[in-house]
């Protein structure tokens, strides 16, 4: 009886799932998308022992696993680990001109490949592991430790974390770990945001069920069954079309309409707004079971849309792509979540901020760890409940995230990243674009790094410290397009502009919005005073500075007033040293490069810490 028991007991193991001894990690990613593994990848590189865990097979979330592959914005500023996986691009498809194949994007690509290429780079990283089809159940504080229950298939166990970042697609780690959050659109009241509806509501952006489409040749019909609820008159204003059968003709709107997310080897990304496949759900608090049923729906409208694109608007030829996602259906594994949880942080972004960053009390620009030019860009097409607000209408110049975004108030040991950092539901609009959320990701691997390096909290870690671990990795702390990462440079510029001392110019322009640093103007004497003026007491009360432009002679003046001597042997030393241009003379007129350059040499202003608000320490 003994042995039937024990046998009994033997085989119900097998159905019952079992709990594993714990795991123990540096710093645990929970979600391989945009931002877990360029989290993953800069934290790998900066000597931190980090684990990934990722529900799907793939890496890359909305750019990847859920099809979103044509990338919004910062085309002209490929910060980092984005410009990193953009060349990848470029090498794999023969250059820029290969994958700019669709007009909403200046890089398209199937998201098979940009899979192939992010498992690449976070394959090369040797104290980065991933734990693919794996999902987080629980999480607890134990001490001054995580513990995280995870299962994998049938077996289930804890991973024991030093510090985690919640890289999840809805913000679920850190509503879990007893984070404070908003969900929804906030009230003027609260942020002071112009904008903003008068009340708040929980209304987020729609979602999308994206679908990728493949060219399988003339004749081909690979039209799919009609599918249930379908309405022709749904979808009848997506494009207008006379005569269906020119349907390729470039003066066609439905071929323009079409031609929006064309990716390489003929295959179309079908992510469209108006009267297309968006979708109005609000899964954020359901439970995964609730979801999945809910998602359903969302799926159900984009293959209603297909088929109207394939019968009445005779893309018969153009089936579901069956060589991109490992699912029954073809269609991605995850939906395009363009809103989630948004953590209340130690700094929260707001449409003012963005808008006008020198003239708000918190100077958050200071604080910047990744940037963005993509206008503020909403879908609400599919709720008419929906307050109506004319997004477009709000022009901001490109901007940067403050680090305060990432770090949640009253937790300790937790980063939040992807689209569920400290910002308002306005600026969301802007900040949830894949090259910020990737951005967002990396400034996460970095300040999980150093904290583990230092052995202090994130929130403790010097911001100056994180800014610069990003500099070094070639990526952008503040929004400049005239001076790219190549150039000789960029980190001192880039470091002069996040201490105030010489500030840039913000443009609202089309979808691509700009800040320059107009490294060739001049600069006057009294600019560059009036700039260090909060970092060295002497000049508080200097009143010495002219408009005129600026001279080496009096830039030198200027520094010795800060308390600084530095001799003139010194600055010919140095001259070629710091690629300067021509040779030093004392008339010779500064122009901001050379002013920037040499006073960051000197005076070294970005040393001087930061806090969150961006205030002097």
């Amino acid at each position: 009886m003994h042995k039937r028991i024990q046998l009994l007991i033997l085989i119900s193991g097998l159905f019952i799932t079992s709990v594993n001894a714990q795991q123990q990690v540096d710093l645990l990613i929970v979600g391989g998308g945009a931002s877990g593994t360029t989290a993953g990848i800069q934290a790998a590189r900066m000597g931190a022992r980090t684990l990934i865990i990722e529900e799907t097979g793939w890496l890359g979330g909305m750019l990847t696993s859920a099809g979103v592959s044509a990338i919004d914005g910062n085309h002209r500023m490929p910060s980092g680990l984005w410009g990193e996986f953009r060349r990848h691009l470029y090498d794999h498809y023969g250059g820029a001109k290969a994958v700019f194949t669709g007009w909403v994007s200046n890089t398209l690509f199937e998201p098979h490949v940009g899979n192939e290429i992010l498992k690449k780079m976070a394959g090369a990283e040797k104290l980065l592991q991933i734990q693919y089809n794996t999902r987080w159940t629980a999480i607890r504080r134990v001490r001054d430790r995580w513990q995280v229950t995870v299962q994998q298939g049938r077996k289930k166990s804890v991973i024991d974390a030093k510090l985690v970042i919640d890289a999840t697609e809805l913000g679920d780690v850190m509503a879990a770990a007893g984070a404070k959050y908003d969900i929804g659109m906030d009230a003027r009241s609260e942020t002071g945001e112009a904008q903003a509806p008068e009340k708040a509501n929980d209304i987020i952006q729609d979602l999308t069920y994206v679908v990728v489409l493949k060219d399988y040749g003339k004749g081909a019909d690979k039209t799919i069954p009609q599918p249930a609820g379908y309405d022709p008159a749904e979808f009848a204003h997506s494009c207008d079309v006379s005569d269906p059968a020119s349907f390729d003709s470039p003066n066609n709107d439905c071929h323009h309409m079409m031609q929006y997310g064309r990716l390489p080897n003929n295959k179309y990304m079908i992510n469209w707004p108006k009267y297309g496949n968006d979708y109005y759900l609000n899964i954020i608090e359901s439970t995964p079971a609730e979801r999945t049923e809910a998602l359903k729906a969302a799926k159900l409208h984009s293959l209603r849309f297909i088929y109207y694109l394939q019968t009445v608007l005779g893309y018969k030829n153009l089936g579901i792509a069956d060589d991109e996602f490992p699912t029954k259906d073809r269609l991605p594994m995850i939906p395009y979540h363009r809103e989630s949880r948004r953590v209340k942080g130690e700094a929260q972004l707001t449409v003012n901020h963005v808008a006008k960053p020198f003239d708000q009390p918190e100077a958050l620009y200071r604080t910047g760890i990744a940037v963005g030019d993509y206008t503020i860009d909403h879908h609400h097409d599919k709720n008419k409940e929906a307050p109506k607000i004319d997004f477009v209408k709000i022009r901001v110049p490109s901007y940067n995230v403050p680090v305060g975004s990432l770090i949640p108030k009253g937790v300790e040991g937790l980063i939040v990243a992807e689209k569920s950092i400290s910002v308002t539901n306005i600026v969301n609009g802007a900040t949830r674009l894949q090259p910020v959320v990737l951005g967002i990701g990396q400034a996460s691997g970095a300040l999980a790094a150093l904290a583990l390096q230092k052995g202090v909290q994130p929130r403790q870690v010097a911001i100056r410290d994180v800014q610069q671990a990003l500099l070094d990795a070639k990526a952008y702390i503040m929004p400049y397009i005239d001076v790219e990462s190549t150039d000789p440079h960029f980190a001192a510029i880039q470091r002069i502009g996040a201490t105030g001392i010489l500030k840039g110019t913000g443009v609202p322009f089309k979808w691509a919005n700009q800040t320059w640093f107009y490294p060739d103007r001049p600069v006057s004497g009294y600019e560059l005073a009036e700039g260090l003026r909060p970092y060295f007491e002497p000049l508080r009360n200097y009143w010495g500075a002219s408009g005129d432009p600026l001279t080496l002679k009096y830039l030198l003046e200027l520094f010795s007033e800060a308390g600084v001597k530095i001799t003139w042997q010194q600055v010919e030393a140095d001259w070629q040293k710091l690629a300067l241009k021509g040779r030093p003379a004392e008339d010779m007129k500064l122009d901001r490069r050379a002013a920037a350059v040499l006073t960051d040499h000197y005076l070294r202003p970005f040393n001087r810490n930061v806090n969150f608000s961006g205030q002097l320490q």
